[in-house]
């Protein structure tokens, strides 16, 4: 073999051991793919505690959402501005360009996929409670049967509701839930303590952290009665923010951040093992 071409395969086995060195070098620094900008814009509706509200003190964002955000924003290496809006505004929002992501306890459903991608993040799950006071009406779901069930009415779980009805009630000869839409899961507790309505749905994962606020004002009745995944919006067209979102949050599961970060807001038992993309039924 003569000295050039000794050289040249020197030189390759060089470069392909500096390039893996620095593969497994970025790996465990935690780097993830670049999102070919600077500043990842996320609409945000922060009226969802634990997922973020603000505090009334300093009207400062908080929540998990708030916390799991800035650690995505970190590992991507870029900005995050929080871009306040509605609810009813946040797809439109998303697929105008006007924000990079929705990240909000949005629920990931079937029929929203058709304008975004769901990179699902936390486990949940609409469900029936009331207050304290008439536990003992509802010692069977049941039982529900027949009253007045609240639930947002910018979210699916008024839907929900009427096919859990038409499923459970109606099937079996009883009259249907009364279902009613309220103005947010905030108005549904104010309709619910005044006595209004008879029980509401909130997302069962929500519900510990209500009662760590309201000094366990609600029981819940029964388990969630679906099982669904909460999802950060990415407009599916951006192929560079999906992959790096998604190898972000997978850093954050193997080094731990997320699991902290779950612990923080009480919602450890809604982790993820992985980063899911439309994985909601």
């Amino acid at each position: 073999m003569n000295v050039s071409l000794r050289l040249t395969r020197f030189a390759a086995l060089v470069t392909g051991t500096v390039a893996l060195t620095l593969s497994i070098s970025l790996a465990h620094a935690g780097t993830a793919p670049s999102i070919g900008k600077s500043t990842l814009v996320a609409a945000i509706v922060p009226n969802y505690p634990p997922f973020e509200y603000k505090d009334p003190a300093t009207d400062k964002l908080m929540g998990f959402d708030v916390d799991l955000g800035e650690a995505i924003a970190a590992k991507l290496g870029v900005k995050l501005q929080w871009e306040e809006t509605g609810f009813d505004q946040m797809m439109s929002a998303l697929t105008t360009n006007r924000v990079d992501v929705i990240l909000s306890g949005m629920t990931d459903l079937p029929s929203r996929r058709e304008a975004v991608n769901f990179l699902d993040y936390v486990t949940g799950g609409p469900q029936f409670y009331t207050v304290k006071a008439r536990a003992g009406e509802f010692a069977s779901i049941d039982a529900l049967c027949g009253k007045t069930v609240g639930a947002s009415r910018r979210t699916s779980w008024p839907d929900d509701i009427a096919n859990w009805s038409n499923e459970h009630c109606v099937k079996a000869g009883k009259k249907p839930v009364i279902v009613s839409g309220t103005n947010g899961s905030a108005d549904a507790r104010v309709q619910l303590r005044q006595g209004r309505i008879d029980a509401a749905v909130q997302g069962g994962e929500t519900l510990p952290y209500q009662n760590s606020v309201e000094e366990n004002a609600y029981v819940p009745i029964d388990k969630p009665f679906l099982s669904q995944y909460n999802g950060i919006g990415m407009a599916k067209g951006n192929t560079a923010l999906n992959a790096g979102l998604t190898a972000a949050l997978n850093q954050l599961i193997a080094d731990g951040t997320y699991q902290k970060i779950l612990v923080k807001w009480g919602l450890q038992e809604h982790a993820v093992q992985k980063a899911l993309i439309d994985a909601g039924n």
